[in-house]
């Protein structure tokens, strides 16, 4: 005889689903991994109960743009850690990244992480590396890591060196229904620096990148994507001049699209002053000026997606300021850091919020996400976008706490997170 499956009632939430156009209050009812019906008068008296009544129901959060950090790097975070901090931000669905060790450039690495993941928090979905080790020369074979699971293509922590690689990769991942994820730097110009090259950094008197290193990175990839005609993501958008780059590409029919993430939105290459490599990340923080521009771009729709390039490191690694690695973790903070720099402040509604955190990034890799209706899997966060609180690293649920936001009081938080129909976080 067939097993029951479990049920689980959300009652009395908010339903915001962007997918569909609809914003109402109801109740959303869910038998095993899938959503079984939607509506405002729905019960179940023998389902799990959870009372939501003054939350916001969304479907889950689709993070574009996570390193793992497993295998090879687990002091710092495993697949495991991640989808925990992932299910307390809201987060269902990631794409992790594969500058891991190995680098994710054979099949066997890419079954590794999707056998690990299979009993972890939130889906994991793999971008695999274009090029072996991650060396930008030699291209991997594409097909097979395909093959093996892997949806999108990166090199991401470095650009593809070899033109001619990254080319080849652009025109094979679309007959295999992948995506690539483009990191955009030019390594001449991008030489042992701390933080963005500009007022700061020369007051601070430390070495800085220009913003001409990851614009001519993206203007590479935009001319290869326009030439071939074929479709590149760009990862961590940072500079005025790059979204400048993309809005007029798009304007011109290039498949391109684009990410930022939130820390671009709220902070600025001042942060710097402090000497805390907590604020250090590649592409560092910018000028004012770029950082109003990464909020036109994400208003006018330059940038597609909201991303976290979540980048775990140890406090060992972070506690030298002018050697630490770059990066900084997001994934928890995600959602109440782009509520607080877009939504609160009347750029965005929470609605076209949802659509760059979920629905989007859902619909560009290709996964089934980003909706709330009978059917769909059942990935939901619950937010209370009026919650104000205090970003506190040790309470944090990843195995790593450098986050540039800490200290900061933002607006907006996720209560509750159920994926494949199961409540993986719940603070209610």
């Amino acid at each position: 005889m067939e097993q029951e499956q479990k049920r689980l009632l959300i009652r009395g939430a908010r339903i915001l689903n962007p997918a569909r156009g609809e914003d109402y209050i109801g109740n959303i009812l869910i038998s095993g991994d899938r959503i079984s019906a939607v509506s405002e008068n729905l019960y179940d008296a023998d389902a799990e109960v959870i009372e939501a009544k003054g939350l916001t129901a969304v479907p889950g959060f689709v993070d574009m743009h996570v390193h793992l950090r497993d295998p090879g790097f687990t002091d710092k975070e495993d697949i495991y850690t991640g989808c925990r901090a992932a299910a307390a931000g809201g987060v269902t669905s990631l794409l992790c990244m594969p500058n891991t060790k190995p680098a994710v450039d054979t099949p066997e690495t890419v079954r590794y992480i999707l056998d690990k993941a299979k009993t972890a928090d939130a889906h994991v979905y793999v971008a695999a590396a274009i090029t072996k080790g991650l060396k930008g020369e030699e291209l991997c074979d594409l097909e097979a890591l395909h093959d093996a699971g892997a949806i999108a293509l990166s090199d991401d922590g470095r650009p593809v060196i070899d033109t001619a690689c990254l080319v080849k990769a652009l025109c094979e991942a679309p007959k295999l229904h992948m995506r690539v994820t483009a990191h955009c730097e030019d390594l001449f110009l991008a030489k042992k620096w701390v933080m963005h090259e500009g007022e700061i950094s020369e007051k601070l008197n430390l070495p800085g990148v220009p913003a001409a290193a990851e614009d001519c990175g993206t203007a590479r990839e935009i001319a290869a994507a326009a030439a071939y005609d074929v479709p590149v993501h760009i990862c961590h958008v940072s500079t005025a001049t790059s979204a400048a780059l993309i809005r007029d590409a798009k304007a011109r029919g290039v498949k391109v699209t684009a990410e930022t993430a939130p820390h671009y939105l709220l902070l600025t290459d001042e942060a710097l002053e402090k000497h805390d490599a907590d604020y250090r990340m590649n592409p560092p923080l910018r000028s004012e000026k770029d950082r109003l521009a990464m909020i036109e771009a994400v208003k006018d729709g330059t940038i597609d997606v909201i991303a976290t390039d979540h980048a775990p490191h140890t406090p060992a690694e972070k506690a030298d300021f002018l050697h630490a690695p770059n990066g900084s973790i997001g994934m928890e903070t995600s959602f109440a850091a782009a509520y607080t720099a877009l939504v609160k402040t009347g750029i965005l509604t929470l609605t076209e919020l949802i659509e760059k955190m979920s629905v989007r990034p859902a619909e560009l890799l290709g996964i089934e996400a980003g909706a709330i209706g009978a059917g769909e899997v059942a990935d939901i966060a619950l937010i209370d976008e009026h919650e104000a609180w205090v970003v506190d690293p040790e309470k944090l649920h990843g195995k790593s706490c450098n986050t540039p936001f800490k200290g900061m009081t933002l607006t907006g938080r996720v209560k509750a997170t159920v994926c494949g129909g199961r409540v993986v976080f719940n603070e209610l």
